[in-house]
């Protein structure tokens, strides 16, 4: 087939809406190899290191406010929506805070105006349904006007957070909808894993399909930069990945289905680079994978660490990533204390820092701003002076080491409650002092 140019591209993601009584084709685009769209290295340099916060809305975690889902009228529950919003902006505002990276794919369904996804039922509370205005672009709008970035962060493969009988029956409701839900318009792509219905990883027209979906993102929204989170393949002991058919038809000539698995990441992370290159040169790609690549014990250029690996558990070779160029930016999820033997905060950091070191990929710290002031037997130093100092070693050391551009809190709507409050004032002193390490 020959190369499509971009807005071919863009036209043939835009098909995939299709009608509800027929399937969309598949869209299948050859790319072309990496070299041939620019490097981190050619593309606008952050002026400053990034000081981020992740905004979580899969159910609801830090917006919408779940009361304005029963709004006495549409209205209302617009303006309480877009008001919630502004005030988590002037709060960001306020920290300095200079990046935001805004889920706007939590599950299978959309927070922006798209022909490919159905109306997210975060918004309203029924799946599908026009929620009055366009989120995505309004957090623009009024993140930009503050002087804030916006990231889109998509899941990639998530379809629902459960596998309930109404959920089921919410998504069958979509049939007459344009577009529908994918676990009615390619059901054959929807696997269960990790109490969810997600899809199948290993399906060429899956990888397809998801990148479409980020190009009509990036095609039609000024966003700053596209982050996709750690959900690769998702599953769980207890609900695993059923996709032995999967890699009979599509597995042939690997060692093993592990190694088919990071096959099927690797290319979508290709993919998705390329496309986003294409279209937008300078938006950054990054990813937030698991702290850990892989443990010393697997992989003698694996970290000193025994926690769950990306690589073994997620089926992600972040590190190859970052070799190869393919990404931005990555911002490893480090949720760990300095004490905590099996993932020590400052040996994952300075281990990602040695991996970026030679490249052009930027590298970003996830910071669990969740845990701090919560109590806890395995790691009581966030409640020590209200994990005011465990967060200050963290911010140090970040600060301390060249490679490490920036620091992204998880997660927002935890800014706002009381155990957190003297690690705000902390932030607040340090990033308005910010300007340079």
């Amino acid at each position: 087939m020959p190369f499509k140019r971009p807005g071919a591209l863009i036209f043939s993601a835009l098909l995939l809406a299709g009608c509800a009584t027929e399937p969309p084709k598949s869209l299948v685009t050859p790319f072309p190899p990496v070299a041939e769209h620019p490097t981190a290295a050619q593309l606008p340099q952050p002026q400053q290191p990034v000081r981020g916060v992740w905004l979580a809305t899969v159910s609801r975690l830090d917006w919408p406010p779940v009361s304005s889902i029963t709004a006495r009228s549409a209205s209302a529950r617009i303006s309480q929506q877009q008001q919630a919003l502004i005030q988590k902006l002037d709060k960001l505002q306020s920290l300095n805070v200079n990046t935001l990276f805004f889920q706007v794919k939590p599950d299978g369904t959309a927070l922006w105006s798209s022909k490919i996804l159905p109306w997210s039922d975060m918004l309203t509370g029924r799946v599908g349904d026009n929620p009055g205005y366009d989120p995505l672009q309004f957090v623009l709008d009024e993140a930009h006007k503050r002087g804030i970035k916006v990231h889109a962060w998509f899941n990639p493969y998530r379809v629902t957070v459960n596998t309930k009988t109404s959920t089921v029956s919410e998504l069958n409701q979509t049939l007459s909808l344009h577009p529908a839900s994918v676990f009615l318009l390619h059901r054959d792509w929807v696997r269960t894993a990790g109490e969810r219905y997600v899809l199948d990883p290993g399906i060429p027209e899956v990888r397809d399909w998801i990148t479409s979906i980020v190009a009509e993102v990036v095609t039609q929204y000024p966003v700053d930069g596209v982050q996709f989170d750690d959900y690769f393949y998702a599953e769980t002991p207890g609900s695993p990945l059923n996709d032995s058919e999967t890699f009979r038809k599509y597995g042939q000539g690997f060692a093993s289905k592990a190694d088919w698995r990071r096959h099927n990441t690797q290319q979508l992370i290709e993919q998705v680079s390329r496309t986003i290159k294409q279209i937008k040169p300078a938006v950054g790609f990054g990813v937030s994978p698991a702290g850990v690549w892989r443990n010393r014990s697997h992989d003698p250029a694996g970290s000193d660490t025994r926690g769950a690996a990306a690589y073994d558990e997620s089926y992600a070779d972040t590190r190859r990533w970052v070799q190869q160029g393919l990404l931005d930016y990555i911002a490893p999820q480090i949720y760990w204390p300095f004490s905590r033997q099996a993932a020590r905060y400052d040996e994952l950091t300075r281990w990602w820092a040695d991996v970026v070191k030679p490249t052009h990929t930027r590298l970003y710290i996830g910071v669990a701003l969740y845990k701090v002031g919560m109590p806890s037997t395995v790691e009581p130093e966030w409640t020590i002076s209200s994990g005011v100092p465990e967060l200050k070693k963290q911010l140090d050391l970040n600060d301390s080491l060249p490679e490490v551009d920036g620091t992204i809190l998880f997660r927002e709507d935890y800014l706002n409650q009381p155990q957190v409050q003297e690690a705000v004032n902390l932030l607040k002193a340090r990033w308005n002092g910010a300007g340079s390490r």
